[in-house]
């Protein structure tokens, strides 16, 4: 899988976006079986201050102590769903995204072992789930959101996996990365 998406990574570009915001890392977490892959999403829980109750990427914001928004995304998703960062295989960034509070998302594409217990840390994770990649590569969206950003409206897919519901920011994400790797065509300018 490393290999695969090495090669696919290898020659995009990922969007930055010049703006002076706090910051956030993000781990777009892909299971290291090739055969049928799966990205692992987390349910953030109700407790939370902000994206409270909706489905999300592991991570989170920078801490001064962060040496890179890299270490940021390996270390928020280890106190998150308890993988520690030699298990996961940094593979490139995507585009930056910016949340809807103003925070500046860097999300890193990295392989994981498919095999690792995952555990949730119940004061930030409800849940951790998985979703194999050709759920995505159907494109089986539940429906589209018009979302505005910056002078723009992006046209984002809502999936309905199981009881979860992937949207807003985390379907930005996903969407960029099904982009890159599986070059889907998903123009996120464009209504659906």
């Amino acid at each position: 899988m490393r290999e695969m998406l090495s090669k696919c990574l290898a020659g995009y570009a990922p969007r930055q976006l010049a703006l002076d915001y706090p910051e956030a890392g993000v781990l777009v977490p892909v299971t290291d079986n090739n055969d049928r892959p799966e990205i692992i999403f987390t349910l953030r829980s109700a407790k939370m201050k902000i994206h409270r109750g909706q489905v999300a990427f592991p991570g989170g914001r920078r801490d001064p102590e962060d040496e890179s928004l890299r270490e940021t995304a390996l270390r928020e998703t280890h106190e998150e769903i308890g993988l520690p960062p030699d298990q996961v295989n940094i593979v490139a960034p995507l585009s930056q995204v910016m949340s809807r509070y103003g925070i500046l998302v860097t999300p890193y594409v990295g392989v994981v072992p498919e095999a690792y217990p995952l555990s949730a840390n119940p004061d930030e994770i409800e849940s951790i789930f998985r979703v194999p990649i050709e759920f995505f590569l159907e494109d089986r969206r539940e429906r589209t959101d018009a979302l505005s950003f910056l002078d723009h409206t992006l046209y984002v897919p809502c999936y309905h996996w199981e009881k979860y519901q992937i949207w807003g920011l985390s379907a930005v994400i996903l969407v960029d990365f099904l982009n890159a790797v599986y070059d889907i065509g998903i123009d996120l300018l464009e209504p659906k």
